[in-house]
């Protein structure tokens, strides 16, 4: 009877304690004085999410609601506290100005039971310092130079099989098909590797980035629960990557060193950088980090730029040929454009061609906005902040402060009438008008995206190539308006996108 009472007052205890810690979380903004929503008992803000509603929008409601209330409002991410930053003004602070106090992510990593997690977007302090150095060389304007060749050659096996498919069919789902191409184009020029996906939906490279967003090792509350507490997933030893994505990535990094290591063979790729890098033939401002990379390490990077390169290149591609569809006025003066450019280059497609069209950029500018493909930018506080000018707002040391780029893009106050696509907004008199921090597709200050010039390279490549042999228009499969897929944390549509194109 006695053991039976003490298991019973071990368990009340248990129980009592969990629920003061939910409480006392649950409550933490409350205490604080700082405007939030009132949370849902398990799901904190993110209630609904994965069902009916999308990450995105979970941010987006919140960021309408407390708009004007502040520099930020409290947003519980699970049970997890955390700030959703409402101005630019402190967008900027945390990007750029105060940076080094913002400087980490605190998502999860762990390199010792899941080393394709160490990459460049994941890591954090001096790990990410590090590397970020080592990898610049990889994306500077020399080197894309040096791609360029490659990126239009699997551009030129694009029109190939668009050609091909259209004999079959005027609607094409163009989804998969981009995605197709900018796996052929990363697998070149980050592997050195013929991927061949345009020939063959079904090629091991096209396989496994499917893969990368269907298969899970946990759900997707599982997934979240993990990002939301990183130390304790650590702590546990939780792996987040399948195993099968796991050893694909890292075999083939393997081979491919091996082969060329025994081959001495020289390639202008990515992959022959993270070499140079591993040999210790690349130096560094810092000495004591003059070590090359290991074979993990290499294979990290190269993963995130698999993922990267492909996914987010063609899911806004998707988005900016479902655009043009809808608004074929725009669609006939960007063709306009580059017919006009390329014959102005002696009829080819060169780097300096692509670079040199503003219309163009303005419409993957203004696509960019709309779609976000990351809809919100994630930082951690490495010490306690008080946002200047708001001495009752403090960001306490190892809060996750998210910025959610898909509100801020969607603000009519910053741009008027959002849901409609006007490459307008980018025209240089409206930018100058703007502040260039109310726009983040690629994030900014130290930690913006690394790969900015590569994607626009890719993109400027695939709409030169497609505009001047394809029209494109909608269809009665086309979904208008689109549905949006709920478990990602992404932004992608649910299904395909199938739009009617024809041969010019």
């Amino acid at each position: 009877m006695a053991v039976t009472e003490i298991l019973l007052s071990i368990i009340l205890a248990a129980v009592a304690a969990v629920i003061y810690i939910a409480h006392r979380n649950l409550t933490y903004w409350q205490r604080k004085g700082i405007p939030h929503d009132s949370p849902n008992w398990i799901h904190g803000n993110l209630q609904g999410v994965g069902k009916t509603i999308t990450f995105a929008e979970a941010f987006t409601k919140v960021y309408k609601r407390h708009l004007g209330s502040g520099p930020f409002c409290g947003f519980y991410f699970l049970q997890k506290p955390t700030v959703l930053v409402l101005t630019p003004e402190l967008t900027k602070q945390v990007l750029i100005k105060d940076f080094n106090n913002f400087s980490d992510r605190g998502m999860y990593v762990n390199e010792e039971d899941d080393p394709l997690t160490g990459h460049l977007f994941l890591l954090d302090s001096q790990k990410w310092r590090v590397m970020r150095n080592k990898l610049t060389p990889t994306f500077t304007s020399g080197q894309m130079k040096f791609m360029f060749p490659t990126v239009v050659s699997v551009a030129e096996q694009f029109v190939e099989t668009l050609n091909g498919d259209i004999k079959k069919s005027s609607v094409i789902e163009i989804k998969d098909l981009l995605a197709r191409f900018t796996t052929d184009v990363i697998g070149s020029c980050a592997f050195g590797i013929e991927c061949n996906s345009l020939k063959n939906p079904d090629a091991i490279f096209r396989q496994m980035g499917r893969r990368l967003f269907t298969d899970r090792r946990h759900s997707t509350f599982g997934d979240t629960m993990i990002l939301a507490a990183p130390s304790v997933a650590r702590k546990l030893h939780v792996r987040l990557l399948p195993d099968a994505i796991n050893d694909f990535f890292f075999n083939i990094v393997r081979e491919a060193v091996d082969y060329r290591e025994k081959n001495n063979v020289q390639r202008n790729d990515f992959l022959n950088i993270l070499m140079e890098l591993n040999k210790g033939k690349l130096k560094f401002d810092d000495k004591n980090e003059e070590k090359g990379l290991t074979l993990e390490e290499m294979a990290a990077q190269v993963f995130v730029f698999f993922i990267g390169g492909f996914e987010t290149s063609s899911t806004t591609l998707s988005f900016l040929l479902f655009e043009l569809a809808l608004n074929p006025d725009i669609q006939k003066r960007l063709r306009e454009e580059i017919l006009e450019t390329v014959e102005n280059h002696g009829g080819k497609v060169t780097y300096e061609c692509v670079n040199s069209m503003p219309y163009m950029k303005q419409v993957v500018a203004e696509t960019l906005r709309k779609y976000p493909v990351l809809p919100h930018l994630q930082r951690k506080a490495m010490a306690d902040y008080v946002v200047p000018g708001h001495p009752n707002y403090v960001i306490e040391k190892d809060t996750t402060v998210f910025i959610p780029v898909m509100a801020m893009h969607h603000d009519p106050e910053i741009y008027p009438e959002p849901e409609k696509f006007d490459p307008e907004r980018f025209a240089p008199d409206e930018m100058k008008s703007r502040d260039s921090i109310n726009w983040l597709p690629f994030g900014d200050g130290p930690r913006n995206c690394i790969g900015l010039r590569f994607g626009q390279m890719q993109i400027r490549v695939a709409l030169t190539y497609l505009l001047r042999n394809f029209e494109f228009s909608i269809s009665p499969a086309t979904e208008i308006p689109l549905v949006f897929n709920r478990k990602q944390f992404v932004t992608g549509t649910e299904s395909g996108i199938h739009l009617k194109v024809q041969s010019i």
